[in-house]
């Protein structure tokens, strides 16, 4: 809790909950070590620092996180809630892409999912294209509504890029694409660019303000967690002993 408090005081603004390892508290999408996610998800102390994240007004980010542990925040957090770079599991079967039940639920949280550009997640790594893009973007919005999606490309850590959306400068060619499709109004658009993402923001301040006369959270992790939900540290222990 200490350190997450840390590094809300040095600027930080969300936290994505696991990344392709499992936290102490928190499942990722991953099968690691041959167990299959979506078993424990989030565990007490994972709830404890959900709210504290609310308390804090950091946005929580669920984009590699295990389906369950997904449902499980959805049901602790006072806040809306992000997914930064995920995409639809109906249209591809990867395990980090957001099942149905889960985007229809952040129609009652408020949050926003923004899709992601990698070909894993768009085509289960076949050749991907802007149709492709605006498939995800299509379905999610017929699941949630327009007012919870929004663009979430992730050109930092992609290899695989969609045909015409190799970079941010083919931003215009998706959003001109969009305005040839009726159903797509300016305003839609103009949520889709990042308003909808302002909105969630806001709200997890505003839920923050709420709550500042909480006391903090001074739960510790148990140690059985430490030693159950932590099978990747063997990925750290070659390179410095300390990082484990």
């Amino acid at each position: 809790m200490g350190v997450l408090r840390a590094l809300y005081d040095l600027g930080v603004r969300y936290l994505t909950l696991t990344h392709k390892c499992h936290t102490p508290w928190a499942e990722c999408s991953e099968t690691i070590n041959h167990v299959a996610p979506n078993a424990p998800g989030l565990t007490q102390y994972g709830k404890e620092m959900i709210l504290e994240m609310n308390r804090l007004g950091m946005m929580i980010d669920l984009s590699h996180s295990s389906s369950q542990t997904a449902r499980d925040v959805l049901a602790t957090t006072r806040a809306p809630v992000i997914f930064s770079h995920s995409a639809a599991f109906a249209l591809c079967d990867a395990p980090m892409n957001i099942p149905d039940d889960v985007i229809s639920a952040l129609v009652e949280n408020d949050g926003v999912i923004m899709v992601s550009f990698y070909n894993d997640f768009l085509t289960c790594g076949k050749p991907s294209n802007i149709a492709s893009v605006i498939e995800h973007i299509n379905h999610v919005r017929t699941m949630a509504g327009v007012d919870h999606v929004g663009v979430g490309a992730g050109y930092d850590g992609i290899n695989r890029t969609p045909e015409g959306l190799e970079d941010v400068s083919k931003y215009p060619e998706l959003f001109a694409e969009l305005l040839q499709d009726p159903s797509w109004s300016l305003q839609d658009l103009k949520k889709l660019a990042g308003l909808n993402f302002l909105r969630v923001f806001g709200k997890v301040e505003e839920v923050s303000q709420h709550l500042s006369e909480e006391k903090p959270s001074e739960e510790i992790i148990p140690i059985h967690d430490i030693d159950a939900k932590w099978p990747c540290r063997y990925k750290f222990a070659s390179l410095d002993n300390a990082l484990i």
